[in-house]
């Protein structure tokens, strides 16, 4: 029996979601993802970049502002945030709308694949990945919740962490030789990864000030424990 339909995106394509990040330490928590982003893309472009399940519009306006060709991968028209809509309708970015494991586009049609919020609650992830890699002529960009880090006690705190960010739902932590090897299997490399936070989002969210989440990430980046331990990780993958 095949996998169900790959609509992970339409949850974070949400404005309940999107409502998660309308705050000063949210706009900070994308502020670091955005800049992440920027240091792990090959080269400074111009890029063809797709973007698998990215209707939450977190990262596709501020690459094509930057210069970059974007296209967005919804699983469906619903997967896109109205926000996002604005900058389709505009011809900013392109909508791409088809099965996220098989992109409806030709193999290797960009040279940048990137997908977050995505892999941590895919029904099938080979399917995925395979998907993503098969897209990318040069590399894939994606982020996860590694198990080297806080995540590794998230069934443990995510009663706790549901309080904080209500809207929360169960996603997957992985190590990173598990996205390693299912990035292998396609015949991709690890090149590179961003851990974005030392300490859990949802406790940067609870205290709710941007200022006092910088400085309780800095100790923590100044000692090496963030590259360590911190999540999620961004990491790119070459094709080999």
């Amino acid at each position: 029996m095949s996998a169900p339909l790959e609509d992970a995106d339409v949850e974070t394509a949400s404005l309940g979601y999107a409502g998660r990040f309308d705050s000063s330490v949210g706009r900070w928590m994308l502020e670091r993802q955005l800049s992440a982003t920027l240091a792990l893309l090959p080269d400074p472009g111009p890029l063809k970049i797709l973007d698998v399940g990215g209707g939450h519009g977190q990262t596709a306006t501020a690459l094509a502002e930057r210069g970059h060709h974007v296209s967005i991968l919804a699983s469906s028209p619903k997967a896109v945030n109205p926000t996002l809509q604005k900058a389709v309708d505009a011809g900013t970015v392109t909508l791409i709308v088809g099965d996220l494991r098989q992109p409806p586009v030709e193999p290797r049609a960009y040279d940048v694949v990137l997908s977050y919020r995505l892999l941590a609650h895919a029904y099938d992830l080979d399917g995925l990945v395979s998907g993503l890699t098969s897209t990318a002529s040069r590399c894939v960009v994606v982020d996860y919740a590694t198990s080297r880090s806080f995540n590794a006690l998230a069934d443990l705190f995510f009663a706790a962490k549901k309080q904080v960010e209500k809207n929360t739902r169960p996603f997957r932590v992985m190590s990173d030789l598990a996205i390693a090897t299912a990035f292998g299997k396609c015949g991709f490399r690890a090149a590179g990864r961003r851990p974005q936070f030392f300490w859990p989002m949802a406790l940067h969210r609870a205290l709710g000030l941007a200022p006092l989440a910088r400085a309780l990430e800095a100790p923590p980046a100044l000692l090496g424990l963030r590259a360590f331990f911190g999540s999620p990780v961004i990491a790119r993958f070459d094709r080999d």
